[in-house]
């Protein structure tokens, strides 16, 4: 896989029938990674790739929350500082903080400082924490949302496709079902976008470099069932 560009390199315009646009590399990507190498790297090496570490779920699930009316560059260039001050999203951990580690976080410039998207995240790991004893773990509560082949899905995934894509009926699904559970901050739309980003679904644009890499990870992953 291709590393990052650099610095320096300027990215040409993306094409806007295709939504693509390709560097010295020559390979095409999706559009929306064009800004700076740290995103073109989270595209090239995260994004739809299938994932199964609970921690990384907890994670993705309590920065989406964060990212709500934020876009997720923002996020992504605070995410090692999420990571430090929020115990690298360790449930255990993070659902015992308590007045003070929230006053901590309040002052922390290095992350969003939203007094209840804090609060969401230390609740949210307690809710995590009894998902995995129910079902073992975290990730097994969440694969059982994948939506079954086509189900909803666009024939092809282009930028006017995409464009539709910020919700489906299986992101409401689960939605509907941590809500049920006391989760906090996990809208339709946040779920949609934790499925993008997990590998529940491939919403890399057509001809873009890393879809067939995404679903060929996909099809050597294995579910977990516990």
């Amino acid at each position: 896989m291709s590393a990052p560009a650099t610095p320096t390199q300027t990215p040409p315009a993306v094409d806007t029938a295709t939504g693509l646009f390709t560097l010295a590399d020559g390979c095409p990507r999706c559009g929306w990674c064009r800004a700076m190498p740290l995103y073109r790297h989270y595209h090239d090496h995260e994004w739809g790739f299938p994932v199964a570490d609970d921690r990384r779920l907890f994670e993705k699930l309590c920065l989406e929350g964060f990212q709500a009316g934020l876009s997720w560059i923002t996020i992504l260039n605070k995410r090692e500082a999420f990571r430090a001050g929020f115990a690298q999203f360790d449930a255990e951990v993070l659902s015992r903080f308590g007045p003070a580690e929230v006053a901590r976080l309040l002052a922390d410039a290095g992350i969003v400082r939203h007094r209840g998207k804090i609060e969401s995240a230390i609740h949210n790991a307690g809710r995590m924490l009894e998902l995995r004893r129910e079902f073992g773990s975290l990730a097994h509560y969440v694969w059982r949302f994948e939506p079954q082949a086509a189900e909803g899905r666009p024939e092809r995934v282009t930028p006017e496709a995409a464009r539709a894509l910020t919700q489906s009926a299986a992101s409401v699904a689960m939605s509907k079902d941590l809500k049920k559970r006391g989760w906090s901050f996990v809208g339709p739309t946040t779920t949609y976008a934790f499925m993008q980003a997990m590998g529940l679904v491939n919403d890399h644009f057509e001809g873009c470099h890393t879809r067939e890499q995404a679903l060929a990870a996909r099809a050597a992953f294995t579910v977990p069932t516990a």
